[in-house]
């Protein structure tokens, strides 16, 4: 079906409109359509045995299926519409479909945390959600209003409530999906378009657990290049370093960090997280100049770092300044702040502080304190779920 065939009417049967008490940060949701009703996802509350058989303390990050998933499409003017939940399944659409011929797709991904007393807490979604509409731009695609796509990620938490780890334990992965689902054959944006939310619960996204990462610095695969859409997560940015994550984790390594693709001597990524180096009171990042995706989890820690009196500079970073770094760490929505133990680079092995009264340990305290509402959210980056 194209997308000029979807009626305005159809579009609005599915509308569900949220109210938002700007005073205390909170959503509440109502529906218009009597059918929603049956779908509407219980109050936030707490109780240990609301799942009781899932192990909590052995999540990984993998795929779990969970009970509900949110999605909507574009109508005739190009513009998303509210959508509705339906229960977590398959999607089907035409093997013609742009995003499985041309890779047009971004994704995202957010966390949700629970709290002792039963409440979800989101981590600045609206920043999510302004980088899917950079990266749908790049696309050539339309994307979600910023309400839309957080109003989609509160829908789907609420929903799968049961699936949101117990304090401490775990959080509730959202990912978000724009994809072209209208098929093409010639190359060209799709005629229709699907964002869809869903969910897993997840635990620590590296098998090595809190365990110091020892990465690999690779010089024969790039992971960007300039113009390209290195700055943006689209869905093709991650199968191209799957070849040298797998060689490396077969070395015994936990993931790859590259190197620039004109020079092949600045520091640019690891596989799904930004890199940061600390020299005595400096901490450097690389800058993200189009081949590196600005990371949420990295925009925060610069902001915390700042705050708590580090000197910070977004700067290219070569590779042999690894030889006089005090820490190492990397930053992610995934991985969280994850400490760097060591750094291999043409058969040299570099070893980094880790462990208790690090600056890394320090800055992810402090943003799991945010996270998890045991810090007090000065910046206002946390909303509400009820």
């Amino acid at each position: 079906m194209s997308f000029r065939s979807l009626s305005f009417q159809r579009c609005l049967q599915t509308f569900v409109a949220s109210s938002f008490n700007s005073k205390d940060k909170t959503y509440r949701y109502f529906s218009s359509n009597p059918a929603f009703a049956l779908q509407q996802p219980r109050k936030a509350s707490y109780n240990e045995d609301e799942n009781g058989d899932m192990e909590w303390k052995k999540l990984g990050f993998g795929p779990v299926s969970t009970d509900f998933m949110y999605s909507m499409k574009c109508c005739e003017d190009g513009k998303f519409v509210q959508g509705n939940l339906t229960h977590y399944g398959n999607i089907e659409f035409s093997p013609f479909a742009a995003v499985l011929n041309y890779g047009q797709g971004i994704i995202e991904g957010l966390k949700v945390n629970r709290k002792e007393d039963g409440r979800l807490l989101l981590f600045r979604p609206d920043q999510h959600a302004l980088r899917m509409k950079m990266g749908a731009q790049r696309m050539c695609m339309p994307s979600p209003s910023i309400h839309q796509f957080i109003h989609a990620v509160k829908q789907t938490a609420l929903a799968n409530i049961r699936w949101v780890p117990p304090p401490g334990k775990g959080s509730l992965y959202i990912r978000p999906l724009l994809i072209g689902s209208g098929p093409v054959l010639g190359v060209g944006p799709a005629p229709e378009y699907m964002f869809l939310t869903y969910a897993s619960p997840v635990g620590n996204y590296f098998k090595q657990g809190k365990t110091p990462l020892s990465l690999y610095v690779e010089e024969e695969e790039v992971r960007a290049f300039s113009g390209g859409v290195g700055g943006v997560k689209s869905v093709s940015n991650y199968g191209p370093v799957l070849k040298a994550l797998v060689r490396a984790k077969s070395l015994g390594f936990s993931d790859v960090l590259y190197l620039d693709s004109v020079n092949k001597k600045y520091l640019e990524e690891v596989s799904a997280s930004n890199i940061f180096t600390l020299k005595g009171n400096v901490i450097s990042t690389p800058p993200t100049s189009g081949t590196i995706l600005p990371g949420i989890t990295r925009k925060s820690i610069i902001e915390i770092a700042l705050g708590l009196g580090f000197q910070v500079e977004e700067r290219s970073i070569s590779v042999h300044e690894l030889t006089e770094a005090d820490e190492v760490f990397c930053t992610g929505t995934a991985v969280g702040v994850a400490a760097v133990g060591s750094v291999t680079y043409r058969g040299t092995r570099f070893e980094f502080k880790v462990g208790e009264n690090t600056v890394c340990q320090a800055l992810g305290s402090t943003l799991v304190g945010i996270q998890t509402g045991l810090t007090e959210d000065k910046k206002e980056w946390i909303i509400n779920i009820h």
